[in-house]
Order: structure tokens, then sequence, then C-alpha cells
């Protein structure tokens, strides 16, 4: 008598009793990867629904209560925060390249600093955005800690608050950048500035928009953060160049 093999999901091994795992929820039967296939996930991206675009819309408007609810309701629609500010630093560095618009981001210091580790540290942050905005949401998320210790909120939450501002700053400046190279205008500074303020009133959204001191209070967390930040890879490059 031949004994009927049991299917097994392929990613937890669990035996299956319908189309989807029951204990991870994977589905039995992948569908082939077509032009469908790749149309439907360039669709989940691009839609005002769920994806990057949705994100942007959420975070442009309603940046304190979209970032509280990915925390502590739902994370199924607003892009993963690593993956967002990398992609909008992405964005950022290609259109940079593309139309040859600069800004003071790091640029100005590395001049300044002629050849030296400090230089090559501040050159390499210019060049990798996405990486050297993850690296200052570390440091500047510790002060936003600071100035709004009392409000529940622990360090990681607050992280994921900065990774989704930074990310949003990195877009308005590709904007305005794309603004200055195709109408020939100083806009890039404009740029800086309203992602500057953005970033001060996205904090203050998210621990409570009815305290009017908490967007100051956010300004110069953001600010002493960002500071911080650049003190610390010219400290570093100081001590690399002392030892060197």
């Amino acid at each position: 008598m031949t004994m009927t093999q049991t299917a097994k999901c392929k990613r937890c091994n669990h035996e299956l009793s319908g189309e989807f795992c029951s204990a991870c929820g994977h589905p039995n039967n992948l569908k082939r990867i077509d032009s469908r296939y790749l149309l439907s996930e360039i669709s989940s991206v691009l839609n005002f629904d769920k994806g990057i675009l949705y994100t942007v819309r959420e975070l442009l408007l309603r940046p304190g209560e979209s970032v509280r609810r990915y925390i502590r309701e739902d994370r199924s629609k607003l892009m993963k925060p690593v993956i967002f500010v990398i992609v909008c630093s992405l964005l950022y560095t290609l259109a940079q390249q593309l139309l040859n618009f600069e800004t003071d981001y790091a640029g100005a210091n590395a001049k300044a600093a002629g050849e030296s580790a400090v230089r090559n540290i501040l050159v390499w942050m210019q060049k990798n955005y996405g990486y050297a905005n993850i690296m200052m949401a570390f440091v500047i998320a510790f002060w936003v800690r600071l100035f709004f210790r009392k409000a529940g909120y622990n360090y990681f939450e607050v992280l994921i608050l900065l990774f989704y501002v930074l990310g949003v700053g990195m877009l308005i400046l590709a904007v305005f950048g794309i603004g200055e190279s195709l109408v020939g205008l100083r806009l890039l500074s404009l740029g800086a500035l309203i992602a500057y303020v953005y970033a001060g009133w996205a904090i203050a959204r998210f621990y409570n928009k009815r305290k009017k001191i908490n967007y100051l209070k956010g300004i110069l967390a953001y600010t002493i953060g960002t500071v911080t930040s650049f003190a610390a890879a010219i400290l570093i490059g100081m001590l690399i160049d002392a030892v060197t």
C-alpha cells in the first residue's frame, strides 16, 4: 500500500492544508515571474495606496501620525524606513550626477580640509548620501531622544522617524536641485532651508503637534544632531591624520 506524501511549506517545512501555510503564510505555489508579475510589482511601489509615493505623500502631509501608526499599528503601507532613506538618497545622487548641481552638504568642508583623512571622509559622505544619512540618523536620534525623553518613545523608534525625515529631506533637495538646473535660478539653498524646516516640523508633529515648544525643540535637536555628526566625522579624520 502506497502512503500519500503530505505537502510541506517550502519556507518553514510545516504541513500544508491549503493554498497558504497556516504557520508562516507563505503561498504553496509562487506565481511565475512574467510581464504581469513585473507590472504588478512596479504598481505596488508606484501607487498612492502603499509604496514610495504613498510614503512620500503621508510624510509630507501627516509625518507624525503616519510614523506613529507605522511604529504602533500598521507596517504594511509605508516603505521600510532604511530602504526609504537609501532610495531617496540614491534618487538625489542620480539627479545630481545627471544635472551636475551641488550642495554644501559636505563639499564645502571637504574643500577646506585639503588633502587629509578629514577630506576623504567628507568626500565619502558626499558621494554616499544613503549610508551617510543612516549614520547621521543614529547621532541625531540621540539628541531627539534627549530633547523629548519624557515622550515614551525609545531610541530605536526615534531612529525610524529620522530615517523617514532624512529621506524626505533628500527628495526636497533633489526637486530643488532639478529646478535650479532647469531654470537657472539659485533654488538649492531654498530647498536646503525647506528640508531643514521640514525636519524640525516633522519631529514636532511626531511628538505633540499642539505644543508650540516642540517645534523649537525639534529644530534644536535636529541642528545639534547634524552639527555633532559632522563634528564626529571631522574628529575621526583628525585622529587618523594624527596617527598616520
